[in-house]
């Protein structure tokens, strides 16, 4: 998406700005203002690694949303675009003033675009700007969520990503959640973790918005209704990265607490016990918090839940055998663990046929 960098306007190695380096960019913000686009694209070379250049070219944006405003001449739209995306890249004052400047409405009308690089860029452009907290409750009640579930169902690969990334960003606020599930985001992101690596950033966030939309039944209906829907979130509880691996336990967790005895099966059916026992020992805090408190829940017993200590099998088998009553406690505790581990097993077994199955 990015040109490379091209040379600054002050090559030299002075700590200060040179007024030879001032005027150039005075003299280029003008340009942007006249409508040129070349002018545009400078200030997309100059902004995509410097975060002074960033700054100092903050007066082009409103220049820069009026050249995307109107797209013309041809190639305005777009290089008016890439130079926003990258102005309000790390860059708070200018994520806000750009949509002070009104560019979200061209941004939203790019993000149908029929041309996919420019449905892209808007996607890379929103996620950008949804960044900021300022920004958030604009884009929400702009009508993007809609839009950007769109782009996650038929975009290509880069703006489905930048999508997911978005709505995730919005998801943070609360109130977003039932407008995301409204537009049915479940069967894409199970596509989009089934076709990824289940260690990305992508994948980490796809979990994280499918524990927040699992904590409705509307998602979790959504969820069970698809094919191999639980078996990829434990998937991710097996080979994501550690943060992947907290939320897809998280959403297992979500379900389970919602309705043990509707969805206890279906998280017992996928496997899931070898991937939890494993995250007890090796996943973060919330993890392993999350893993213990996952376990009890699928255990066949009428005992009541009591707190675990987050750290290993023996701790579970500890627990198990606290809550047998009579003298051989010991012997029932090893033989419930032995069961565990020959039901663990045979599931792994099932959980392997499934996956092929989907392969």
């Amino acid at each position: 998406m990015e040109s490379p960098e091209a040379v600054s306007p002050s090559s030299g190695r002075g700590a200060g700005e040179r007024p030879s380096e001032a005027a150039a960019l005075r003299a280029l913000v003008e340009r942007v203002r006249g409508g040129e686009v070349e002018a545009a694209r400078e200030v997309r070379r100059l902004t995509r690694a410097s975060a002074r250049h960033r700054r100092k070219l903050a007066p082009a944006v409103e220049p820069l949303v009026a050249m995307l405003r109107s797209g013309k001449p041809a190639g305005a739209g777009e290089a008016a675009l890439l130079a926003l995306l990258n102005l309000a890249v790390r860059d708070e004052r200018n994520k806000i003033k750009i949509l002070d400047a009104g560019a979200l409405d061209p941004l939203l009308g790019y993000l149908q675009s029929s041309d996919l690089n420019l449905q892209e860029y808007a996607a890379a452009a929103i996620l950008t700007l949804s960044a900021s907290s300022t920004n958030k409750p604009i884009i929400s009640a702009s009508g993007a969520i809609p839009l950007l579930v769109k782009v996650l169902k038929e975009g290509n690969p880069q703006a489905k990503n930048d999508a997911v990334l978005a709505l995730y960003n919005l998801s943070t606020i609360a109130d977003n959640l039932p407008t995301i599930l409204s537009v049915q985001p479940v069967p894409p992101l199970l596509e989009l973790l089934r076709g990824g690596k289940r260690s990305s950033k992508t994948a980490d966030k796809c979990c994280a918005l499918l524990e927040s939309l699992l904590a409705f039944d509307q998602g979790r209906v959504a969820l069970t209704s698809e094919e191999g829907g639980v078996l990829t979130i434990v998937e991710v509880l097996e080979e994501g990265s550690l943060q992947g691996r907290e939320h897809a336990v998280g959403a297992l967790l979500t379900m389970c607490e919602s309705d043990r005895s509707k969805y206890r099966d279906s998280i017992l059916n996928e496997g899931a016990i070898p991937g939890l026992l494993e995250l007890t020992a090796h996943g973060t805090p919330k993890s392993r918090v999350k893993a213990h408190t996952l376990l009890d829940l699928l255990r066949d017993s009428p005992y009541s839940r009591s707190k675990l200590q987050p750290n290993t099998l023996e701790n579970i088998v500890s627990n198990i055998a606290s809550q047998i009553d009579g003298e051989d406690r010991g012997g029932k505790a090893k033989k419930m663990l032995a069961e565990m581990v020959k039901v663990s097993m045979e599931q792994s077994l099932r959980h392997l046929q499934r996956r092929a199955s989907f392969a």
